[in-house]
């Protein structure tokens, strides 16, 4: 055997050999062709990739795609930093359906539409030449010296399709999620004439006040990660490492957030620089706010909203750029959808959302009743019978057709009762409830062990809807609970938090969750007996108590008022289940942990910053805690 293995190595040695010593201008030892032809003929659209120049001359690499056959067809744009190329590379066959079955695309519609469908990759990222900024901040602001954004970029790009696409009608929409949801907003600024209609969905809109980067000023270092990913290269090529299986042993052993970064290499990232030098909610925010870009200018393009109700990473962005438009909205041009949906999942198949069943697919009603007529009627003229408003109420598991948004008139206070109680009506007497907030045990957002953050095979995007019983025995958990319900109760719009509360330490956070306590056994359902659904949740970073602009000690052993809505909801609480609220203060590790002792930057926080410290919640009395419910009467 070992003669036999020194021969074969002597001829292949000989045999490589031979080869790399032929002359430069001989074969070429390689089995590929110079350029591959890709066979299309089977293909039922024709696929053009071109690099679309702007005003500055740095191109951007956009993939078309036309049915063949197609005439007088509309455009259907997505911009988007996460790959062009792939975002519209064949699955399987050769049909276009295959080609655009991934995320933005909802491809039920975009074929029964005819659309010609447009993905552009961003400047700075994959294809697209030029630099990378994340979110890029818009021309005329201090946070951008150049000329271009993504609104010139969208103008320009539009104004080429629709000069070099024959087989188009000279009509563009954008639609796009998250990030992409960001870039369709930002076709709104100065949009080209030759922009119809507008579908941002579960966009990103403004990353401290409860989108991607912070909740009211608690940073959610879970997206350490993405801006590794995402800034790091232009191909996302270099990948977030980590050891450990748990994300929570993880996070937990590099102390704070600024720690682990430092040691995952972050601090080469221009993005998380920004991150630890805006910690509160300054201009560098509050200038790049959609919702407060688009308050400036009149609404000139017919747009519908998306917000999913347990969105996992933007839930703030759509219902606070409707807030801020609407009013103003003379001509009719701003719709709202709100579905019982994750993060995008509007475009799947949505007849569950974790263990939720919806008794039908959520998702394709949506798309086939109100995406596609509203698409339709602004790129091809066909009529359309859609709602100002379309919502679906969990509960019940019904579609509504809406006038506006939020739909309850007014607000009933829900109040917090001594002994961990729970209801509508005050008690005379004040009370606390009391619990001790250890940061080396901090409480889990879910049950360990944390995956990290994605969407295969983990529970990631259904987290928000994750049983919250494994926290409710906790001692450092409040659990006001009330009593089972003889009639159903009906919210309809943001509840809103006014928790007064001490703490022994000089700053804290505080979670607050709204939760429907289904009945201890549900026929034909068993899994879901006593299950405890979070109908909305968020947390509050204390130091913001005086002002979002500004961290501020807070003043120990004190009872003070934090006031802070939680997301969205259109929710019914049925008869024989009970409403609960309960209290924490840490919701780790999504979040990072507060030390409890004020310092400047949370971010930097060194060991000895994490103290253990008495909560004290205010209960009954003149000065109780207490929900504001939207209740529907």
């Amino acid at each position: 055997m070992a003669m036999r293995a020194a021969i074969l190595a002597g001829l292949l040695l000989s045999s490589a050999g031979a080869a790399w010593a032929a002359p430069a201008k001989g074969p070429v030892y390689d089995e590929r062709p110079a350029k591959l032809e890709q066979p299309v003929a089977a293909r039922d659209y024709d696929r053009r990739a071109v690099d679309i120049p702007m005003r500055d001359g740095v191109k951007l690499h956009t993939v078309i795609m036309v049915p063949k056959g197609a005439k007088g067809a509309a455009l259907l744009l997505t911009r988007t930093p996460y790959n062009a190329e792939e975002m519209t590379s064949q699955h399987g066959s050769g049909e276009l359906a295959s080609a655009i079955d991934g995320y933005d695309s909802a491809p039920d519609v975009v074929l029964a539409g005819g659309y010609i469908r447009v993905v552009q990759d961003v400047r700075g990222k994959y294809g697209s030449e030029g630099t990378y900024v994340m979110n890029r901040p818009f021309v005329g602001r201090s946070l951008n010296p150049t000329k271009t954004d993504h609104a010139t970029d969208t103008y320009d790009t539009i104004d080429w399709l629709v000069k070099n696409v024959s087989e188009s009608n000279g009509r563009v929409g954008i639609i796009g999620i998250s990030y992409d949801g960001f870039t369709a907003l930002a076709a709104l600024v100065n949009p080209h004439p030759a922009l119809k209609v507008a579908v941002p969905m579960n966009p990103m809109v403004d990353g401290w006040r409860g989108d991607d980067w912070f909740h009211n000023g608690a940073f959610r270092q879970y997206g350490l990660s993405y801006m590794w990913e995402q800034v790091g290269t232009r191909d996302n090529s270099s990948k977030y490492e980590i050891d450990e299986a748990d994300a929570y042993s993880h996070f937990l052993k590099y102390g704070s957030a600024g720690a682990l970064a430092t040691a995952q290499g972050l601090d080469q990232i221009g993005f998380w620089q920004k991150i630890k030098q805006h910690q509160a909610w300054d201009g560098f925010w509050q200038e790049q706010a959609m919702d407060k870009v688009l308050a400036k200018a009149p609404l000139k393009v017919p747009t519908m909203l998306v917000h999913s109700l347990w969105d996992q990473e933007d839930i703030y962005g759509a219902p606070a750029v409707w807030k801020a438009l609407k009013g103003a909205d003379k001509d009719g041009l701003l719709h709202l959808s709100i579905g019982p949906w994750y993060h995008g999942q509007a475009i799947e198949r949505a007849d569950t959302l974790g263990a939720l069943k919806w008794d039908a697919d959520t998702g394709k009603w949506w798309r086939m009743n109100v995406l596609a007529p509203f698409l339709a009627h602004y790129l091809y003229d066909k009529p359309m019978d859609v709602g100002v408003v379309t919502a679906f109420q969990s509960g019940t598991n019904q579609w509504q057709r809406l006038a506006g948004w939020p739909a309850a008139p007014a607000a009933k206070k829900l109040y917090l009762l001594p002994g961990e109680g729970l209801g509508f009506a005050p008690a005379a007497t004040a009370e606390t409830a009391d619990y001790v907030s250890d940061p080396a045990k901090p409480v889990m957002f879910y049950p360990r062990p944390n995956q990290p953050e994605g969407y295969d095979g983990n529970p990631w995007p259904s987290w928000l809807v994750g049983d919250q019983r494994p926290v409710s025995g906790r001692p450092d958990v409040l659990s006001f609970t009330g009593p089972v319900l003889t009639q159903a109760v009906t919210i309809a719009g943001a509840p809103v938090v006014h928790l007064t509360a001490s703490t022994s330490g000089t700053d804290s956070d505080w979670v607050v969750k709204l939760i429907d306590v289904y009945p201890d056994a549900v026929p034909g359902d068993r899994a879901m007996g006593g299950y405890e659904l979070a109908v909305g949740m968020d947390v509050f970073r204390g130091r913001f108590r005086e002002t979002l602009a500004e961290a501020r000690p807070i003043k120990a052993n004190t009872p003070l008022e934090y006031v802070f809505e939680l997301p969205q909801a259109n929710h019914v609480f049925l008869p024989g289940h009970r409403i609960m609220v309960q209290v924490q203060s840490s919701w780790f590790p999504l979040y990072d942990r507060n030390p409890q002792t004020f310092v400047p930057s949370i971010l930097d926080a060194k060991p000895g910053d994490y103290v253990k410290a008495t909560q004290k919640v205010s209960v009954g009395g003149a000065d109780g805690s207490y929900i504001a419910l939207p209740v529907v009467e």
